[in-house]
């Protein structure tokens, strides 16, 4: 060594200021794999575009929450273009040129659910655009029908009637309850997430900005919905399109999160009493586009929306337009 200068070699050399500067950025690094490596999820499922297609299934079934709707098959959806897919989007949506007949099923729309089931994982949703109007009941959830509901179910984003903002909840069978003080930013509402209680409100929590739903989750550009499950709590985060707190592994799709850098969940629903595994076993990812039924119907007019649900959805098929998702990717990790 002479004159500050640190020989490596007959062609390389670096200055002492070099050679500080090389080791704190290795540290940094370092330390930041650390923390990385400490709750990491790699992914598994990256559904953009057409990969709906094959990452889900399309379920032609009676809904099971009355409404008046229609589910296609996937052949259908694509003729009537229902379900349309691009490079970087998939939507899917209610008809909205048909008017119906009153004694003849209800109008056409998608329910799907996904291929593979999920216990511990992370599932990211980057929705554009959700279904808006009065009788409308969009949700995103994961459940396991078969055995519904001692399967669990986790419900990510719900609501009807374009009533704000969104609320996250749990359903399961007797003995899952949440307490009432929990670090999250929305605000807890039923506590017993069992679907016997109360008409079957489940725990849930309501967000604490309306650009969580409906119109003016639209009218922001959409947004992320993050789901972490584990078996000691589930959480569920929500970031509007330009929130400058969106984590960039979930705005760009990275190949791996972690959930310790995001920040207070929007809602928290942790193991205080309510054992993870006991109520939720392995679940799909189930999106549906339902109208009027258990919920929508049953508060159709208290919310504002004029006369009969039903009458309504039947007569007025240019009221559906907005009732469509538009998603740029589904991403799960585990």
């Amino acid at each position: 060594m002479q004159d500050g200068m640190l020989c490596l070699s007959a062609n390389s050399s670096f200055t002492m200021k070099d050679l500080t500067f090389h080791l704190t950025a290795l540290l940094l690094l370092l330390t930041n794999l650390s923390h990385v490596l400490a709750a990491p999820y790699w992914i598994t499922d990256n559904i953009v575009g057409n990969d709906f297609y094959r990452a889900f299934e399309w379920e032609n079934i009676a809904d099971p929450t009355h409404g008046r709707v229609n589910y296609v098959d996937q052949a259908t959806s694509k003729k009537e273009n229902l379900t349309v897919a691009s490079l970087d989007s998939f939507v899917m949506r209610t008809d909205f040129t048909t008017v119906l007949n009153a004694t003849g099923p209800g109008r056409n729309s998608v329910r799907i659910r996904s291929v593979n089931t999920y216990t511990t994982h992370v599932a990211v949703f980057d929705v554009r655009h959700m279904p808006q109007g009065c009788g409308t009941w969009p949700a995103i959830w994961e459940t396991k029908e078969s055995d519904w509901p001692a399967g669990g179910e986790i419900d990510i984003v719900e609501g009807v009637n374009d009533q704000v903002p969104n609320a996250a909840t749990l359903h399961t069978t007797a003995g899952c309850t949440m307490p009432q003080s929990r670090n999250e930013t929305g605000t807890p509402t039923q506590l017993d997430c069992d679907t016997a209680v109360n008409g079957n409100a489940g725990c849930g929590v309501h967000f604490p900005t309306t650009n969580s739903y409906g119109p003016p989750f639209n009218a922001a550009g959409g947004g992320w919905f993050a789901v972490e499950r584990t078996n000691t709590y589930i959480n569920i985060w929500f970031w509007s399109r330009k929130d400058p707190a969106v984590p960039l592994e979930v705005k760009f799709g990275a190949a791996l999160v972690d959930t310790s850098r995001w920040g207070l969940p929007t809602a928290s629903f942790p193991d205080t009493s309510c054992d993870i595994p006991d109520f939720f076993q392995e679940n799909n990812i189930i999106i549906n586009i339902t109208l009027c039924g258990d919920w929508a119907g049953a508060v159709f007019t208290s919310d504002g929306c004029p006369g009969a649900c039903v009458d309504y959805v039947d007569n007025n098929p240019a009221a559906f337009q907005e009732a469509y998702f538009d998603f740029a990717a589904v991403r799960v990790y585990q």
